[in-house]
């Protein structure tokens, strides 16, 4: 997952993903503009195995947050981001900077399906499950981003058994994507939500804490 080779920084002239404006507006008489992108919506799922009382979560290397850290190390990297093109990063930091531990999501981007199809889509891409949709539960739906994108995610609620797993996960390796499913016992998730060596999403942290209150309270005592 960490062979990351022949990095360089590029300007983003067109995109699938993103789309760049400026809004220019009036508030309380005074001019103002703010600049946004506008992306896909998009679904996240808490998945909890029953069969082994552990959250199933996934970890990826994320281009931005990597570019970030860089930014943070070697901010003379960016000193001339408004040229054409920039120089290839001939000392780039170790790719593991930039890997994440997340929530199963993914983007709508099938007007045909439903948000609930769509979790269950990328549940059994991502981790492996065969999740009917009558097993989700959604948790409640956000805005994330509201200061760039302002999108909103839904978050689901699943269970699933070690009979449910029909596949190894991993996301689409034509898409580009390499997941790594992660597994984090319900013992120690508490401890995982608030260790900062681990670089998480907030949704991690949220959901893990509404399973505190909403699942854990309810679940056989051992």
């Amino acid at each position: 997952m960490e062979a990351i080779e022949e990095l360089s920084i590029q300007p983003c002239t067109s995109s699938l993903y993103l789309r760049p404006f400026r809004l220019c507006y009036r508030q309380n008489g005074t001019k103002k503009f703010w600049d946004f992108m506008r992306t896909h919506d998009s679904v996240s799922i808490l998945i909890f195995n029953t069969s082994r009382q552990c959250f199933v979560v996934v970890k990826q290397f994320r281009p931005a947050v990597y570019m970030c850290e860089l930014e943070r190390h070697r901010p003379q990297l960016f000193e001339n981001q408004d040229k054409e093109s920039l120089s290839r990063v001939e000392d780039p930091l170790p790719a593991v900077v930039g890997v994440t531990y997340e929530l199963c999501a993914g983007i709508v981007d099938k007007p045909d399906l439903s948000l609930e199809e769509i979790a269950c889509e990328e549940i059994l891409e991502e981790c492996g499950y065969r999740v009917p949709v009558t097993n989700l539960r959604k948790i409640t739906s956000y805005r994330s981003g509201v200061g760039v994108t302002g999108s909103r995610q839904t978050l689901f609620y699943a269970e699933v058994t070690d009979q449910m797993r029909t596949a190894e996960g991993g996301g689409q390796p034509e898409e580009g994507e390499l997941i790594e499913v992660v597994e984090i016992p319900l013992e120690d998730s508490m401890k995982f939500a608030y260790d900062e060596t681990f670089p998480k999403t907030m949704g991690v942290i949220f959901s893990f804490m509404w399973f505190q209150t909403n699942i854990a309270p309810k679940l056989p005592k051992k």
